[in-house]
């Protein structure tokens, strides 16, 4: 068996387009997070999981990584009596 080689590279339209991070869609549950702890009263961490059917280590990885790291949000949490550690997103 030969093997050919090509000589001349692909034209310019024929390469893959780079992704470019987007904005997460409104329905996913990275924005659906956002627009928790976006929200004036904040929201604890059970509430999260609850409302996303996460677990409560997911949570916190997703606050951490994936909002903290990436996207580069800046968080505010406080003990409130009765309901326990409520994050906020500050803006």
């Amino acid at each position: 068996m030969t093997r050919t080689t090509r000589k001349t590279p692909k034209p310019a339209t024929a390469r893959k387009a780079t992704k470019k991070a987007a904005a997460p869609e409104a329905t996913s549950k990275q924005a659906m997070l956002i627009e928790m702890l976006r929200s004036e009263k904040g929201a604890t961490n059970a509430e999260i999981a609850k409302a996303l059917a996460w677990q409560p280590h997911t949570v916190r990885g997703a606050i951490s990584g994936g909002l903290k790291k990436r996207l580069g949000l800046i968080f505010t949490s406080e003990m409130i009596d009765g309901r326990g550690r409520v994050y906020h997103i500050a803006d």
